[in-house]
């Protein structure tokens, strides 16, 4: 039987000393990609005052990491209905199909406006058109790239050096912890910690009118992701424990094809652009047979979750760790001119792609689900608002499709700051200190999380292994709310223990909707329901952080996604209680 502890304090915060220093602006953006400075940027250009704190350097964000590109219907004979139906169906009857309609028709402006801020994109020599090209999912060319695979980086550089001529005020290396409130329960800035010496150092606030999460994904809760070091959830976290609603949270994309580096590899792992795909690679078993071929009309184009699902029903068959990309036929010189990041973190790992295949297998990389949010990027918390990876705005459903992640930050982001600057200040109300925080993990229960959800909770999943996994995070969190109970001890505050303390949070709602979710849809895969239920699951599991610590999981009654209220009245479907 699992044990349930309650909680020696208030779940609803980290534990962490009080604020040393504070700031304060109009805005303050949690997050550097995309969508953090795209809202920073249009905010401070309507003149707020806005404040970017970001966890490492203000370049060194989820986006930089983006390879494949940013896909907009852009072409010649595409349009925003082509790129609409594309969506649909990758995300598999669980797309907010209004959200969708208003990311492909605002989404090539939104592009043109960024390309004027200063982003780069691969032209036409001659013409100057800007190329496209196609990954899978989508039926024509539409992802526009840039320095050929490094597409997050250009976009990273152009939005940061924009930021840095508008002189919008930036806090680096500064983890974010928890959510201010106001004695009305409106957002009202954020607590965080900033590592190491600089103008401001150790716990402090940031005080806002607004708070906009950009944090990016939570990769870091599996062993092997695409996502940096710093994906841990934070965002989600925090939004959690703030009493907003996370929505989609089991539907983790596993890349179908991270550059396999052996079954003891943990953390980061290069990904291998679907884009070499979408330009004639080809998947091929140690025997160089095509197995997509047949799984499916665009067969290795197929979206993300059906290539994933044939990667890993070859292995299995197979008994093989991994299977391979060839993409020999390719020749040196479109490898160096088309993909020459993949291509060097190939051969930094002793693989030359140009004269054999590249071994690869699924690894977690993309969250579909989040902090669910309205049209404006409005979450079910007052003043707070989310947008990019952290966010769940129903675009996705159950399955993103691929490039549709740098629009989407770009086109909420934009959305954020218009409805944000056309709102009246809201009055003052002081805030209330915040309650003393619950327990915090050693920082080797990283580690242990990571064991437990890659075996319970990866690409294949059944109520068995979820169970297992559920049971042993269940025993990670009452060793410490035991240990805090009974004795007074936790592990010390600092950015190890609050990152473990996120992942554990972050992980337990994933595995407990997991477990809820009885169908195989999209990125999630039941093994023991291996077929998709739109009778009973063409919905959303919509998840809160009770205040001792326990969740409250809940049904919407259809895959609409309709706007988040700050009293939500779908279907009850409580965990139980401790």
């Amino acid at each position: 039987m699992t044990r349930r502890p309650t909680e020696a304090a208030s779940a609803t915060a980290l534990r962490a000393p009080a604020p040393g220093w504070a700031l304060t602006a109009d805005v303050v953006v949690v997050g550097s990609g995309v969508a953090g400075l795209t809202v920073a940027l249009r905010c401070a250009a309507a003149g707020a005052k806005v404040t970017v704190v970001t966890k490492a350097r203000l370049d060194d964000g989820s986006t930089r990491w983006a390879q494949g590109g940013i896909a907009a219907a852009l072409g010649e004979g595409d349009t925003p209905g082509q790129h609409l139906d594309d969506t649909l169906v990758a995300g598999v009857g669980l797309c907010d199909e209004q959200a969708v309609r208003t990311l492909v028709t605002e989404g090539p402006d939104a592009v043109r406006r960024l390309i004027a801020t200063g982003a780069r994109f691969d032209a036409d020599d001659t013409t100057g058109e800007i190329l496209l090209t196609r990954e899978g999912g989508h039926h024509r060319r539409r992802i526009a790239h840039a320095g050929g695979d490094a597409t997050g980086a250009e976009i990273s550089r152009a939005l940061v050096e924009a930021v840095r001529a508008a002189g919008i005020d930036t806090v680096e290396n500064a983890l974010v912890l928890d959510l201010l409130k106001d004695a009305s329960g409106r957002a009202s800035g954020v607590t965080l910690h900033v590592m190491g010496e600089g103008q401001h150092d150790g716990v402090g606030a940031v005080r806002a009118d607004a708070v906009v999460l950009a944090t990016g994904g939570m990769g870091q809760v599996f062993s092997a992701t695409t996502n940096p070091a710093v994906s841990t959830g934070d965002g989600v976290a925090l939004a959690l424990r703030a009493g907003a609603e996370v929505s989609d949270i089991e539907f983790v994309q596993f890349h179908p094809t991270v550059l396999w580096l052996g079954p003891e590899a943990e953390g980061q792992q290069p990904l291998v652009s679907e884009a070499v795909r979408g330009e004639g690679a080809y998947l091929v078993d140690a025997d160089g047979v095509r197995f997509m071929r047949g799984q499916h009309e665009l067969a290795e184009l197929a979206p993300r979750d059906i290539v994933a699902k044939g990667i890993m029903r070859r292995m299995q068959e197979q008994g093989a760790e991994h299977m391979y990309l060839d993409a020999r036929h390719f020749g040196a010189r479109m490898w160096e001119q088309r993909f020459p990041t993949i291509l060097a973190a190939c051969r930094a790992h002793g693989i030359d792609p140009v004269t054999e295949p590249i071994p690869v297998a699924p690894a977690a990389h993309y969250a579909s689900g989040g902090v669910r949010t309205d049209l404006h990027g409005r979450t079910t918390v007052p003043g707070l608002y989310a947008c990019g990876e952290v966010a769940c705005t129903g675009v996705h459903g159950a399955n993103r499709l691929a490039s549709n992640s740098l629009l989407e930050g770009l086109v909420f982001a934009e959305r954020i700051a218009d409805d944000i600057t056309a709102r009246p200040v809201p009055e003052a109300t002081p805030t209330p200190a915040p309650p003393a925080g619950g327990p915090l993990l050693a920082p080797e229960a990283r580690y242990a999380i990571q064991r437990i959800m890659t075996g319970g909770a990866g690409v294949l999943r059944s109520a068995e292994s979820l169970a297992r996994a559920a049971a042993e995070l269940d025993t990670v969190r009452y060793d410490a709310v035991e240990a805090l109970r009974r004795d007074g001890k936790t592990a010390e505050p600092g950015v190890d223990t609050w990152e473990a303390t996120n992942l554990l949070l972050v992980a337990r709602v994933l595995v407990a909707a997991a477990l809820r979710r009885e169908e195989t849809r999209g990125c999630h895969w039941r093994e023991d329901r291996p077929d998709r239920d739109d009778t009973g699951w063409r919905r959303h599991l919509l998840t809160t952080l009770r205040p001792d610590g326990s969740l409250d999981i809940r049904t919407t009654d259809s895959e609409a996604f309709s706007s988040p209220s700050p009293q939500p009245t779908p279907r009850p479907e409580t965990e139980p209680r401790p």
